[in-house]
């Protein structure tokens, strides 16, 4: 079995929607939602979650095509993108998506 490493630094949800526009940012997290509605011309909507919150993810469609395994498959990613402000909603723009599922075997506590 490969083994994932471990992420680098990554900034949390709470850094990404306070970080400014234009910033690139490396992000870890859970995924609780995958969107690709059929108005969105090619885009991709990955929601990832970690222990402060949320970050909306823009995946666009030649992202998508160079990482679609890890888009489709994986259950935890690490993104690195830039920051998109539009007012008061916040984006990560996908540059580079990176499937860590594989580290969540090494942090699953046993059942009581």
């Amino acid at each position: 079995m490969m083994r994932t490493a471990p992420p680098s630094r990554c900034q949390t949800s709470a850094e990404v929607n306070a970080a400014r526009a234009g910033a690139r940012l490396t992000v870890a997290g859970l995924v609780t939602c995958r969107q690709r509605p059929a108005t969105a011309k090619n885009v991709t909507f990955v929601t990832l979650e970690d222990e402060t919150g949320t970050v909306n993810v823009v995946v666009w469609a030649r992202i998508f095509e160079r990482f679609r395994r890890a888009v489709v498959a994986g259950r935890c990613l690490r993104i690195r993108g830039r920051v998109q402000r539009e007012g008061i909603v916040v984006h990560l723009v996908a540059e580079e998506i990176e499937d860590i599922s594989a580290l969540l075997d090494e942090i699953i506590l046993p059942m009581p």
